[in-house]
């Protein structure tokens, strides 16, 4: 079963990684649509977000600092969640269908990275 562990863990690094990638390959189009949302600073904001995920995803796929890592991404996902995907302020139906699979998706992953907090002490791989 250790093979899963580390298929989940490189898949789930990678994941955030990707992610924080893309904040800085849209850096226009994210630092526009954090303005929408009344972001101070929103491209500062976006840069700051993007070095969260990638060092979080780097620290969940190497198992370096495994709890710096979770730590990154939850700080990362709260405000997210709740600011970015408020879909209950949405007036425009698809507005609002695409805020709440996000703001649902946000949630879980949210879980499976707190749960991660349980699995730190035996991380299948780590340098």
């Amino acid at each position: 079963m250790q093979i899963l562990a580390i298929i989940g863990q490189v898949v789930f690094g990678l994941y955030w990684i990707n992610s924080g990638v893309n904040h800085f390959r849209n850096i226009d189009g994210m630092t526009g649509y954090s303005a929408s949302k009344g972001i101070p600073a929103p491209r500062t904001a976006v840069i700051v977000t993007g070095l969260l995920l990638v060092l979080g995803g780097l620290g969940i796929l190497t198992g370096f600092h495994v709890l710096w890592a979770i730590a990154a991404i939850v700080i990362f996902l709260v405000p997210t969640t709740f600011i970015m995907h408020a879909f209950w302020k949405d007036t425009d139906p698809m507005t609002k269908m695409s805020n709440q699979i996000n703001f649902s998706k946000n949630l879980a992953l949210l879980g499976a990275v707190l749960m991660l907090i349980e699995l730190s002490g035996i991380w299948p791989w780590t340098i």
